[in-house]
C-alpha cells in the first residue's frame, strides 16, 4: 500500500498519531490511500471522481495542529460540495456540474485537516437505499461483491469496510448513514437535527430530515469528527444544546446503568428477518451482561403512517428540486437525464396539495411528542437498524410492471390522474409498501423527529455479511449514545473483522 502495508490496521485518529509523531509524512498516507483505492475501486465501485492529484498538493502542503492533520478521506458526492470538482448526485443530468463553493461541512472537514482524494458513489439524488444509480453503476459490498453496501451513502461505506479510508463523509436523510453502516459492518451516528450544518444552501433540506456526518470503523472517530465539525451556522433553523464538553472526552467514561426499550415489531405486513432479530436479541443479552436493564416495548407510532408521511415530504422537496435544476439546465434536458422512477416521483411530488404537504408536515409533531414521551421513560431505544441483512445487486430494480407505472406517472394521462388528491393519495400507498420492503420502517422516524441514531455492528450472519443494530436517543444527546457505543465497542470489538477481499 504505497509502502505503509499497515495503513488499513489504523483507524483515522490512529493515522493522525503517526503523523503528530512523524512517524509518516501526509504525502505518504496519501499514496497509500491511492494505491488502495487504485486495487479495490475497479472490483468496488466506490469511488466515481478521483481527486489523487488534488490530494497530493493537498498532503504536501499539510500544515500539523488540526485533529486529524494529513488523514485522507473522502466525500459523498452529493451535499458536500467541493470548489472546482463535479458534484453529479448520482445523475446524468449534472455529470460534470462544478461546485463553485465548499459545502460548510467541507470547509470544516478541511479545517480539521482531512485530505480529500475522492468523490463516492450515491444513488440518484440519495432515493435510495442501495447505490446503484445509472450515471456510474452499483457500488459493492466488500464483505461479499454480489451484495450491495447500502444506501444512499453507500460509496462511502464501502470506501470504509474496504479500508481505502478509516472513515468518508456520508448524508442521512431516512437512515442513510446507518443503513449502509449496518450492511458493511460499520459504525455510523446520525446527529441531531441542527448538531452538523448542511448549508451554505440547504439549511432546511427536506424540511429538516437532512444531516450529515460520517461513517466510521471506530467510535472514537465519530466522536472527534462530530467535535472538529459540529456547530451553529448562518441560517440554521435548529441549535440542540451543547454536550456539555467534547464527545472525544466523554466516550473516556461508561455511560452508567441505562433503561433501554426495544422494538422488533413487523411493519407493512413483513416480518423482520430471522437474522436481524438475532442481532437485536445478542444485543440485549450483552446490554444486560453489561448492567444495562433492557425491556420490550411498543413505541406510540406507526410505522407505516410515518413512512407515509415521510415520503409525502420528500418527494415534495424533489419536485422543488428538480423545478429548480430545470430553470437552470432546461425542462426537456432533465427529463430526458433522470432516472424514470425520479422523474415519476417529481411528478408526484408536482401533484400533491399544498394542504396535504403541510398536514403530513404537522404529524411529524405528533411523533417527536410520542416519541419524547417514551423517551422520558428510557434513555433509548433499541431496534434493528433494517428489516433484513445485506440484500443483492440488481434485487431492487423495479420490475416490468413497476417500470409501466412509473412511465404511466411521467406521462400526460398521468398527470390527469394524479390531478386527483385521491388517487394520488392511493398511488403514494402503494409507493410506500413497495419501496420499504421491510428496510427502511426502523430509520426514518429519527429523521422525522431530529433525534440523534446510530447503527452499531455487533452481528454478522451465517453466510458472514453484517447485520447492525441501531439505538436512538434523546435530543441533542449524542454523548450517551456515543459512550454505550464505545463500551459495547470494548466489550464485543468489530475493528478487528475483516472482509475476505482485503486479508
Amino acid at each position: 500500500m504505497g509502502g505503509f502495508s499497515e495503513y488499513g490496521e489504523y483507524d483515522g485518529t490512529g493515522l493522525a498519531e503517526l503523523i503528530r509523531d512523524k512517524s509518516i509524512s501526509p504525502t505518504e498516507l496519501c499514496e497509500a490511500a491511492i494505491t488502495q483505492a487504485e486495487k479495490l475501486n475497479p472490483k468496488l465501485n466506490v469511488i466515481v471522481t478521483p481527486l489523487y492529484e488534488y490530494a497530493r498538493n493537498s498532503a504536501e502542503k499539510t500544515e500539523p495542529g488540526a485533529v486529524f492533520s494529513g488523514v485522507p478521506f473522502l466525500l459523498k458526492d452529493v451535499h458536500h460540495a467541493l470548489k472546482g470538482f463535479p458534484m453529479s448526485c448520482g445523475s446524468r443530468a449534472l455529470k460534470g456540474v462544478i461546485s463553485d463553493y465548499d459545502a460548510e461541512i467541507v470547509r470544516r472537514f478541511k479545517n480539521a485537516g482531512l485530505i480529500i482524494f475522492g468523490k463516492t458513489n450515491t444513488p440518484e439524488f440519495k432515493l435510495s437505499y442501495v447505490t446503484e444509480p445509472e450515471a456510474f453503476g452499483p457500488a459493492r459490498n466488500p464483505w461479499n461483491p454480489e451484495y450491495s453496501p447500502g444506501g444512499s451513502s453507500g460509496g462511502s461505506a464501502a470506501a470504509v469496510a474496504a479500508r481505502i479510508v478509516p472513515f468518508a463523509s456520508a448524508t442521512d436523510e431516512g437512515g442513510s448513514i446507518r443503513a449502509p453502516a449496518s450492511y458493511c459492518g460499520l459504525f455510523g451516528l446520525k446527529p441531531s437535527r441542527g448538531r452538523n450544518p448542511v448549508g451554505p444552501d440547504l439549511g432546511d433540506h427536506w424540511d429538516g430530515m437532512s444531516t450529515s456526518h460520517v461513517i466510521t470503523r471506530s467510535v472514537r472517530d465519530s466522536a472527534a469528527m462530530l467535535d472538529a465539525v459540529s456547530g451553529p451556522e448562518a441560517g440554521g433553523r435548529w441549535n440542540p444544546a451543547g454536550p456539555g464538553g467534547p464527545f472525544a472526552e466523554a466516550i473516556q467514561s461508561d455511560p452508567g446503568p441505562l433503561k433501554i426499550g426495544y422494538y422488533t415489531r413487523a411493519a407493512f405486513g413483513i416480518d423482520v428477518h430471522a437474522e436481524c432479530l438475532k442481532a437485536v436479541e445478542k444485543t440485549c443479552s450483552l446490554l444486560e451482561n453489561l448492567g444495562h436493564e433492557v425491556e420490550n416495548i411498543a413505541p406510540g407510532f406507526s410505522e407505516e403512517d410515518a413512512a407515509f408521511d415521510w415520503v409525502m415530504v420528500m418527494i415534495g422537496h424533489l419536485a422543488a428540486h428538480i423545478e429548480n435544476l430545470s430553470q437552470g439546465r432546461g425542462r426537456k434536458f432533465m427529463e430526458q437525464n433522470i432516472e424514470l422512477s425520479s422523474y415519476a416521483l417529481c411528478r408526484l411530488g408536482q401533484r400533491i396539495r399544498a394542504l396535504d404537504f403541510v398536514k403530513a408536515g404537522r404529524r411529524w409533531l405528533k411523533y417527536s411528542v410520542r416519541m419524547d414521551k417514551t423517551l422520558r421513560q428510557y434513555d433509548m431505544l433499541l431496534s434493528p437498524t433494517l428489516g433484513r441483512p445485506p440484500i443483492a445487486v440488481g434485487s431492487q430494480e423495479p420490475s416490468k410492471k413497476d417500470r409501466r407505472a412509473m412511465k404511466f406517472l411521467a406521462s400526460p394521462a398521468g398527470k390527469i390522474i394524479t390531478g386527483s388528491s385521491k388517487l394520488t393519495r392511493s398511488v403514494l400507498a402503494e409507493l410506500v409498501q413497495n419501496t420499504m420492503q421491510g428496510q427502511m420502517p426502523f430509520t426514518m422516524i429519527a429523521n422525522i423527529t431530529g433525534l440523534p441514531s446510530m447503527s452499531v455492528p455487533l452481528h454478522w450472519t451465517g453466510e458472514g455479511l453484517p447485520c447492525g443494530v441501531q439505538f436512538t436517543g434523546r435530543f441533542g444527546d449524542e454523548t450517551t449514545l456515543l459512550k454505550l457505543a464505545a463500551q459495547l465497542e470494548k466489550a464485543q470489538p468489530w475493528a478487528e473483522r475483516k472482509p475476505a477481499m482485503i486479508q
